[in-house]
């Protein structure tokens, strides 16, 4: 058994940038040899990651792309725990690789994105190379995408927020992005009362009922008063109802229409940390 002396673990440490504990214990796996201690590291990752899964990552980079001809367009969230990691540059770069490929490749789901090869190596990998190297919990946490006639990509904050919006048709730049700060400042949970699932209509209904039964309304009017308070919700929470923000006085819809009568909005994806 070689003899690891702390010069041997520093020395580990600053060419990996894993934890002092972390080196000590891969040199000694590895009889003092630095390349297969490296290679012990790298393996570890998953485990490292593991242990670390209940970390929480609340900080991190949201990043969209959109192709050339603005018919596609991505959004990711790569996160972290601190904000000292979210800033470095390796993180960052890492990050604007995914959402290329992510772009490029046009995978359905997480995992197949996390399966795909940046620089030649497998995302999943080099996230548990990122965890074993710098030493905290790292996960591609959001990944959505839209299709549509004109996409746009709004980055709100310093990378804190990612949101894509797709229309039917293209429409004047300013007012696209007027729409995607909407949705970054007001998060809709839908497009319309239309997109809003069942089961959220139906919880909101049973609780505005009760909220109606408790103030001592009348059985017989509980059901009316409960609709206007839905009617509000929906008001309040789909985007094309909502008051746009620049002016209260006419909904998105509305703001829409006077800026292109034959465009539509046909989706939208907001992806915030945290």
């Amino acid at each position: 058994m070689a003899a690891i002396t702390a010069a041997d673990v520093n020395k580990l440490r600053l060419q990996t940038g894993a934890g002092m504990m972390d080196c000590r214990n891969a040199l000694l796996e590895s009889d003092g040899d630095f390349e297969k201690a490296i290679d012990y590291l790298r393996k570890k990752g998953q485990k490292v990651a593991a242990k670390r899964s209940d970390r929480e990552t609340k900080e991190g980079v949201a990043l969209t792309k959109t192709s050339d001809d603005n018919t596609k367009g991505v959004v990711i969230s790569l996160s972290c725990e601190t904000d000292f990691v979210a800033k470095n540059e390796e993180f960052v770069q890492f990050a604007t690789a995914v959402a290329a490929i992510a772009l490029q490749e046009q995978p359905d789901t997480i995992d197949q994105l996390t399966a795909l090869e940046v620089n030649g190596e497998v995302i999943s990998d080099k996230i548990n190379d990122l965890v074993g190297k710098i030493g905290e919990k790292i996960t591609l946490s959001r990944y959505e995408k839209i299709n549509a006639g004109y996409v746009v990509s709004y980055i709100h904050g310093n990378y804190r927020m990612g949101v894509l919006v797709g229309f039917s048709k293209p429409i004047a730049a300013e007012a696209a992005k007027d729409i995607a700060m909407q949705i970054a400042a007001m998060n809709p949970i839908a497009l319309d009362e239309n997109s809003v699932p069942a089961e959220v209509i139906a919880r909101e209904k049973e609780i505005a009922v009760e909220q109606v039964k408790a103030e001592g309304k009348p059985a017989e009017m509980a059901e009316k008063i409960a609709q206007g308070k839905l009617n509000k919700f929906f008001k309040e929470q789909t985007l094309l109802a909502q008051p746009f923000v620049k002016d209260n006085s006419q909904s998105i819809s509305a703001y829409l229409k006077s800026v292109d009568a034959e465009a539509k909005i046909t989706g939208f994806k907001r992806v915030a940390l945290g």
